[in-house]
């Protein structure tokens, strides 16, 4: 399997990366792939089936500058902090383990080097639902999934210092899923690891995401190859980019 190093780049590159390395598993013209990497600026990413006006506060984004993208992975809509979250994203074929076959052991199978993060750091960590990872109680990870030609792609957040205040701000969290998850506000569901008492650099928890990784998976250093980059300049232009994907109802 393949790791591709950190990378740094606006929230329509992201998504376009992800996607042009699913295309390229299924053509067969790389291996399995997983990847860490940062969205600059600040953005928020929509699943595949939302309605942006509905789950986002456009104009408080625009106040902020803050850029909404639609992925092509289901799930609710995700605020991605470029000072206090890391992404993690996994192209692999369903075949590489038995558990990937089904969807919920899948998410568990996939996001398992972020839980051993946490057993490191020494805070209780483990899933709920079908996506979440907690820490002492709280949301700490949320993840989202496609999967075509029986290749799979799985991306999520990992929130170490993400300004919940803004997060709170920029989506619209109804009053009922918050009941629905036993809470009465965003402060009771949503935690980082600065809220639990660890302070870590970027730096710090991108080392500590990487090592877990390369422990649960057989991983060596790679790079993106020249299709996989020119094809995600054109799915930029063509999806990530384009407003009329990007808004559709």
């Amino acid at each position: 399997m393949r790791f591709v190093p950190m990378i740094v780049a606006r929230p329509e590159v992201q998504m376009a990366i992800d996607e042009a390395i699913m295309q390229a598993r299924i053509e067969g013209k790389v291996e399995d792939t997983v990847r860490l990497y940062v969205f600059k600026p600040s953005s928020i990413t929509i699943g595949r089936f939302q309605s942006i006006e509905h789950d986002v506060n456009l104009d408080k984004c625009r106040e902020l500058s803050i850029p909404v993208v639609r992925r092509i992975t289901g799930g609710g809509s995700v605020f991605h902090d470029q000072y206090g979250e890391i992404t993690y994203s996994v192209i692999i074929g369903e075949d590489f383990h038995e558990s990937l076959k089904n969807i919920e052991r899948s998410y568990r199978f996939l996001a398992s080097p972020l839980v051993k993060a946490l057993d490191e750091l020494g805070i209780s960590g483990g899933f709920s639902g079908l996506n979440d990872i907690l820490a002492n109680g709280k949301k700490i990870s949320g993840s989202a999934q496609t999967r075509r030609k029986g290749i799979i792609l799985q991306h999520g957040t990992f929130m170490y210092a993400t300004r919940l205040e803004v997060l709170a701000s920029v989506l619209k969290v109804s009053r009922k899923k918050l009941q629905d998850k036993g809470v009465s506000s965003i402060w009771e569901r949503v935690t980082t690891l600065e809220r639990e008492g660890i302070r870590l650099s970027r730096d710090e928890v991108y080392e500590l995401l990487r090592s877990k990784f390369f422990e649960e998976f057989p991983l060596e250093e790679g790079e993106l190859t020249d299709y996989e980059l020119e094809l995600a300049e054109k799915l930029v232009e063509e999806r990530y980019g384009n407003e009329k994907w990007n808004f559709q109802k």
